[in-house]
């Protein structure tokens, strides 16, 4: 059986998961998981989990790109380790690779890596580009919300309110109520 997998990174992106519904179509694929989550994000990526799950001996797992599919080369072969542990296999359509062959194994592996390398390297020149903004006073980061509730933390506290019924009202992380009554100590 032919199965595919699509993902776009946000909601956004609705143009980008309708291509790759149409790719994976054309391809022969008799069932299609699909989802609309940061590749980063494994723990919330379901539509991933539930292919994998599905996938019999002799399946095939199709994919329209592989940076639709892992986050890094050591993510990949854990991905294709799974696929293989059930006797299944795995085509990308943009590579026209298929791991059910030695060499589409080999091809795999290698432009894994150079897709990871290219990742380092964009968020290493992203690293120097915000360093150099910040030591030029152009880059500040994000505004610190939890600093600002600082008095309205303490005084809740004095009240005897729980660091819970604080997190509720405020709207802050548990660990900005704890951060900020240490402070206070």
């Amino acid at each position: 059986m032919l199965l595919g997998y699509a993902r776009t990174s946000t909601l956004d992106q609705q143009a980008g998961l309708e291509a790759q519904h149409r790719e994976l179509a054309a391809a022969g694929v008799e069932k299609l998981f699909s989802e609309q989550v940061s590749s980063v994000d494994v723990a919330r990526r379901e539509a991933l989990e539930s292919a994998l799950d599905y996938l019999r001996d002799g399946d095939t797992l199709i994919v329209t790109k592989l940076d639709r599919l892992a986050r890094s080369v050591a993510h990949l072969l854990q991905i294709v380790d799974r696929i293989e542990a059930k006797g299944a296999s795995l085509r990308i359509m943009a590579m026209n690779l298929d791991t059910s062959t030695p060499t589409g194994k080999l091809m795999l592996t290698m432009l894994g890596a150079i897709g990871q390398f290219e990742r380092e390297v964009m968020l290493e020149r992203q690293r120097e580009g915000i360093a150099k903004a910040k030591a030029e006073g152009k880059y500040r980061g994000r505004k610190p919300t939890a600093r600002e509730k600082g008095d309205e933390v303490r005084k809740l506290h004095a009240e005897g309110r729980t660091p819970k019924q604080i997190v509720e009202k405020l709207g802050i992380s548990r660990a900005s109520v704890f951060r900020l009554l240490k402070e206070e100590a």
